[in-house]
């Protein structure tokens, strides 16, 4: 029976989800594209009729994840994603969580494509925090400028020190009391260096998933 163009999109749409998932669980090298495509309810060979290599669904699907993460940013209190982010929840949900916690270590080790869309989806994410922390307030000349780059370093810190917490947090034991002390210290700092800097007011209630 011919696929129409409408099912083909919604299976290589499938397929992408799929290896996202799986990626994030078991990283790049963990899955194999017979795997994959079994995992996704298709056979090892409709696999070429929608990708031309492997690294092409890998940054294909690290795209997909990191949008998915700024989308879920956008608009929101840089207390509350952190309030998310830096939890045993996000930390036992590996599959469905943040694609720069699961991947950042594999994808400094993948072909240029891949780190492409990481910088691209970190840039984007660092973004969306930025005009939320910075609301509607204007700005002017030297001033704003001065403004932007405090409150870029701010995000910066805020996200690259979120990613370390939930990176240790999972390289420890699962249920190991040190998994849980990295996170309650780590999320405590955050909060504290946020509402330092005046980042502490919250906006709109974050989606749990991150």
């Amino acid at each position: 029976m011919r696929v129409t163009k409408a099912q083909a999109e919604q299976n290589r749409a499938h397929i992408v989800a799929t290896a996202g998932r799986l990626f994030r669980e078991r990283g790049y090298d963990g899955v194999g594209v017979a795997d994959l495509m079994a995992a996704a309810g298709f056979t090892h060979g409709g696999f070429y009729k929608h990708f031309g290599s492997k690294a092409d669904l890998m940054a294909e699907a690290s795209a997909n994840g990191l949008s998915r993460t700024v989308a879920q940013a956008e608009g929101r209190d840089a207390t509350e994603f952190v309030e998310r982010y830096v939890t045993r929840e996000h930390r036992d949900g590996r599959g469905d969580g943040c694609t720069i916690a699961a991947l950042s270590g594999d994808a400094a080790r993948q072909p240029g494509d891949v780190q492409k869309e990481f910088g691209a989806g970190i840039e984007n994410l660092l973004s969306a925090l930025q005009v939320a922390a910075q609301g509607d307030t204007p700005g002017d000349g030297d001033d704003e400028r001065a403004d932007e780059r405090t409150a870029r370093a701010a995000m910066i810190d805020m996200l690259a020190h979120s990613v370390g917490a939930i990176v240790l947090s999972r390289a420890c034991p699962d249920g190991s009391p040190l998994a849980d002390e990295i996170l309650e210290v780590c999320r405590e700092e955050i909060l504290a260096s946020l509402a330092s800097r005046g980042g502490g007011e919250q906006s709109a209630a974050m989606s749990p998933e991150v």
